[in-house]
C-alpha cells in the first residue's frame, strides 16, 4: 500500500470553517511524539527513507481514563512520484515504546530527532484531512488516503480536489517531511 499525501501551510481557523461548511466529520484530536532513527548501514537522508517510533496520546472522553497512549513503529520508503508525498509505508503497533527504542539502539539505530505535533483528524469524501500544529514549525493541512500502486494518480488528483474544496492551492504543496523541515530549520 502507498500513502498518498498532499501537505500545505494553512491557517487552521479558515480551514475549520470550510470543513464545517462541507460537513466533514471530526474524527479525533491527538498529540504525537515521533522519534526518528538514523541507520548504521545507510544514510536515510540520502535514500529518502525513515524509521520512526511514534507515541500517540488520544483523549478518550469516556470518563474512565483521560488518555489512551498507542505506540507504532513505521518504515517510510522513498517518495515514488514528483507530484505528491506518495511513498510506501509499513507500520505495526508495539506494546512497549521503551523496549522498541532499546531494540533499535542495540542494533545501532541512533535517535536522530523528535518531532511533536498536535493533530485534528477529519474525514471528507473518503480522505483524511489533518490539521497539524508542529512544534517550532507552525500550522499545516494534510490530505491523505491509502492506495494501491495502480491507484496513486487517481488518489492524488482526489487529494488535490479536496485541497481546492478547502480553499487551498495544491501548487503550494510541501513535499518535505516534518522531520526534514525541523532539521532544515535547526540548520539555519
Amino acid at each position: 500500500m502507498y500513502e498518498v499525501e498532499v501537505k500545505v501551510r494553512a491557517d487552521h481557523d479558515a480551514v475549520r470553517e470550510r470543513l464545517d461548511g462541507l460537513d466533514a466529520r471530526h474524527v479525533a484530536t491527538v498529540v504525537q511524539e515521533d522519534t526518528y532513527f538514523d541507520a548504521p548501514h545507510r544514510e536515510f537522508a540520502d535514500t529518502d527513507e525513515a524509521l520512526r517510533l511514534r507515541e500517540e496520546h488520544r483523549e478518550t472522553g469516556d470518563g474512565e481514563s483521560d488518555t489512551v497512549t498507542e505506540q507504532v513503529v513505521t518504515y517510510k520508503g522513498p517518495l515514488v512520484e514528483a507530484e505528491s508525498k506518495t511513498r510506501r509505508e509499513v507500520e505495526t503497533a508495539v506494546a512497549d515504546a521503551d523496549a522498541a527504542h532499546g531494540v533499535f539502539e542495540a542494533l545501532g539505530f541512533d535517535p536522530a530527532a523528535t518531532v511533536r505535533k498536535e493533530r485534528e483528524y477529519y474525514e471528507l469524501d473518503g480522505y483524511t484531512v489533518t490539521l497539524d500544529t508542529v512544534d517550532g514549525l507552525g500550522e499545516f493541512v494534510e490530505v491523505e488516503i491509502e492506495a494501491a500502486e495502480e491507484g496513486v494518480e487517481e488518489a492524488r488528483e482526489g487529494a488535490y480536489a479536496v485541497l481546492r474544496d478547502l480553499g487551498l492551492d495544491p501548487a503550494d504543496q510541501i513535499r518535505t517531511s516534518y522531520l526534514g523541515l525541523c532539521l532544515d530549520d535547526a540548520g539555519k
